[in-house]
């Protein structure tokens, strides 16, 4: 796929009507050939939890509207949305009348779902801003390391330790790589959750920044985090999360675990 004939980092029309061939979707296989995670049975459950903060459309009676609302693309789906694709098609409904909620919801549904190849899940409404995970997740970001190494990510940086297995959750909001093809930059905390052999946090840290001047997309690069971990520590039970700053009214939260780990509790951060 050329990522240069996307939407994305061009100059296109704002969108005067109603159009779902507005979204882009772009084949999850390229990612994961990079990282080893391709031909094969996934190793990780998850999915891509979208915060949309400008979403308006005219009722039956043409008057605007205007709504919040949560969608979860499943991280099994074949392809990821491309977020300003999405975001044109969300502000395609503008100029359009709808007759209810529901049925908003139900074009929506059925777009993305189409375009992402898998069931997607749309409600009105947000998460809560809910700082819990930070209260019980510890920050590796106070760590007095020295860095010097920005991109490409270096999975040899992380180191673990065998023989002493423990059960914690660590938080970072040093994450930040950028967009593959406008190079803008995408901020994010990460919060991961193992149990299996300590991973030194230092060496995580290293790692986490290494993604500074990386380019790839917000899936993907939790997707690489998940698989380095993997390889190093060897966990009995992972979870990975990254809450990235809101772009374009838009917000992403991919969230990758191994098989049978609980759902996050869907929030916010005080960024979002």
């Amino acid at each position: 796929m050329d990522l240069n004939a996307l939407p994305l980092g061009r100059h296109v029309d704002y969108p005067s009507h109603y159009d779902p061939a507005l979204l882009c979707p772009i084949p999850r296989a390229l990612g994961r050939d990079a990282i080893g995670l391709g031909g094969g049975a996934l190793p990780f459950i998850g999915h891509d939890r979208w915060h949309a903060y400008e979403l308006s459309w005219l009722d039956a009676r043409g008057k605007p509207r205007v709504a919040t609302a949560t969608l979860a693309v499943p991280a099994d789906s074949p392809n990821l949305v491309e977020s300003k694709s999405l975001k044109l098609y969300l502000n395609s409904f503008n100029a359009t009348r709808v007759e209810s909620d529901a049925e908003l919801l139900s074009r929506i549904a059925a777009d993305v779902s189409a375009a992402a190849g898998a069931p997607v899940q749309v409600a009105l409404g947000l998460p809560v801003i809910d700082e819990g995970d930070e209260a019980s997740a510890e920050s590796i970001d106070g760590l007095d390391v020295a860095i010097d190494r920005y991109g490409p990510p270096d999975a040899t940086l992380l180191a673990a330790q065998a023989d002493d297995v423990v059960e914690e959750t660590l938080s970072s909001a040093l994450l930040k790589s950028n967009c593959p093809v406008t190079g803008q930059p995408d901020w994010a905390r990460v919060v991961i959750a193992y149990r299996g052999p300590r991973i030194d946090r230092a060496s995580l840290l290293r790692y986490l920044v290494s993604f500074r001047d990386h380019a790839e997309f917000h899936e993907q690069c939790v997707e690489r985090i998940f698989a380095d971990l993997v390889a190093v520590a060897r966990p009995e039970r992972l979870s990975v999360e990254a809450r990235y700053t809101r772009r374009g009214g838009l917000d992403i939260n991919p969230w990758r675990a191994t098989p049978g780990h609980p759902l996050p509790v869907a929030g916010r951060d005080l960024r979002q």
